[in-house]
């Protein structure tokens, strides 16, 4: 029974790039309220898959269940709202489309090699590519009325897209090697398809 969900789960991120598009107004630049804002990133292939990998590679490599689960998830979701509020105030970053979606290519491979990484590098790297995925959310909010409730409902997805890929990523930890390898195979691939879309 285990196994048959883990499979599902896993024939669900092979299924991501063919739901992929490109980042800036998957949504139509709809943007507003709590509820909105949590559901953007559950709706949108690179922010669901940037999330869930970042939880599955902190599980898949952590040494010890705390405090190494959490530094990457939570520096991700800290520079993701701090380049939201940066996109906010008007702060403008080249390349932003091709960083997002380098930042599936780059997720997934930790994910796939379950390289291990000492804290504050493994902090630097998701915290870079999560303030691209910020500030391309915080432009699509500039001018909106409830901006502030929105980015509430951001994070709050965030964190709990970060748990789910903590809780899939433990459950991987002594399965068959392959499962994790497929898993950041499928991220890679969803990089590359929007990568292919950005340039």
């Amino acid at each position: 029974m285990r196994f048959a969900k883990t499979s599902a789960l896993l024939a669900t991120l092979l299924l991501l790039p063919l739901a992929a598009s490109a980042h800036t107004g998957v949504d139509g630049g709809v943007h507003h309220g709590f509820v909105t804002g949590f559901m953007h990133p559950l709706t949108g292939a690179d922010h669901l898959a940037a999330m869930v990998a970042v939880g599955l590679w902190s599980a898949l490599v952590a040494r010890r269940a705390w405090p190494d689960l959490l530094w990457a998830p939570l520096a991700f979701a800290g520079m993701l709202l701090a380049g939201a509020l940066a996109g906010l105030a008007g702060v403008q970053l080249p390349a932003v489309e091709p960083m997002i979606a380098a930042s599936l290519l780059v997720l997934g491979l930790l994910v796939a090699t379950r390289v291990h990484l000492p804290a504050g590098v493994a902090m630097a790297v998701v915290g870079l590519f999560a303030v691209f995925h910020g500030v391309a959310h915080g432009h699509e909010l500039a001018g909106e009325h409830g901006a502030a409730l929105t980015l509430a409902g951001m994070v709050s997805a965030t964190l709990l897209l970060h748990a789910a890929g903590i809780a899939l990523g433990w459950a991987l930890r002594h399965a068959n090697a392959w499962l994790p390898r497929v898993a950041g195979a499928a991220v890679v691939a969803l990089g590359a398809t929007l990568l292919a879309q950005a340039v």
